[in-house]
């Protein structure tokens, strides 16, 4: 099963990678970063429908997204 994890404090909140995902899995996270943004986020549950296509990773501009295989 693949894993989407995102460096929650470095994330600025564009949503990109909101707007590229096939499964529209990812959101923003209610709570502030360190940055003061509202993170990306993928939760646990929506995790096991994460394909693995990588889409968010490519997609953010600060390099935030890590997918693993």
């Amino acid at each position: 099963m693949p894993k989407v994890t995102f460096n929650e404090d470095k994330c600025k909140g564009c949503g990109h990678c909101i707007a590229v995902c096939p499964k529209k899995i990812i959101s923003f996270a209610e709570k502030l970063n360190a940055k003061g943004y509202h993170p990306a986020v993928v939760t646990e549950e929506k995790m096991k429908e994460c394909i693995g296509c990588a889409s968010c990773a490519r997609m953010c501009p600060d390099c935030v997204i890590t997918v693993e295989k």
